[in-house]
């Protein structure tokens, strides 16, 4: 207690500090538990998921992976799933997800998953 009488700016920013490095440990950790699950990973693309979504399922660079099933840069930003992206373009969900399954078979031909190539 001594400590927070004689330095209670150093105390707090400590405290503040302890706060939100527990905070981020936890997110870190929390993620770390969801994607190292099987089932979380080469997921069937489905129109529920963001391109971000989907990268991470098969261990892919989002950019790249926003590059290679033809997405412009207005839509890459956001957090818009695959159907909502088919409904801004005017298109099927059969054709994005189509998009993004060629722009997967792309990208896992170039830089194969864990070494393997054509996984």
């Amino acid at each position: 207690m001594t400590l927070l009488r004689r330095h209670p700016v150093l105390a707090t920013l400590f405290a503040l500090a302890l706060a939100l490095t527990l905070f981020f440990a936890g997110r870190f950790v929390a993620q770390v538990v969801y994607w190292s699950d099987p089932a979380r990973q080469e997921q069937e693309v489905e129109g529920w998921m963001t391109l971000r979504y989907v990268a991470k399922s098969w261990r892919l660079s989002a950019p790249d992976l926003y590059e290679a099933a033809g997405m412009t840069p207005l839509e890459r930003g956001g957090r818009r799933t695959l159907e909502q992206l088919a409904e801004e373009r005017n298109v099927s969900l059969a054709q994005v997800i189509a998009e993004v399954k060629a722009g997967i078979d792309q990208l896992t031909r170039e830089s194969p998953v864990d070494g393997v190539p054509g996984q």
